[in-house]
């Protein structure tokens, strides 16, 4: 990603966020569909290991495409991730609204206010 990538302007940026709620929706309503129709209804069906494991392969891809250097790789391979994250939000019945609260929750805590408040919990 260069400095000229359109996501750096606010407009776009607000209406690429739009695409995780938009997604999200997506994702919901594979929870009825067949898994012969759809790779995330397979998921969803297939249970909470499968996409466990699918969230944990992405996870070291995005790991591999950082050391590689490959900033338009890393994009792809985060995408990646935060899908499969967000298939298992689903299969949890939760939503990306819920991740996206807890992050403006922390928007201003300082991290390690916020690492310490967790081992107090």
């Amino acid at each position: 990603m260069d400095e000229k990538s359109p996501m750096n302007d606010t407009e776009n940026a607000s209406n690429a966020a739009s695409v995780l709620y938009e997604l999200n929706d997506i994702l919901v309503s594979r929870r009825s569909a067949s898994p012969q129709s759809s790779y995330v209804a397979q998921l969803l069906h297939s249970g909470e290991d499968k996409i466990l494991k699918k969230v944990i392969e992405e996870a070291g891809e995005v790991l591999m495409a950082s050391k590689d250097g490959d900033k338009n790789h890393l994009v792809k391979e985060v995408a990646d991730l935060w899908f499969h994250n967000m298939v298992l939000l689903t299969y949890h019945q939760l939503q990306v609204e819920d991740v996206l609260i807890e992050l403006q929750r922390r928007q201003y805590v300082s991290g390690l206010a916020e690492k310490a408040s967790r081992q107090t919990e």
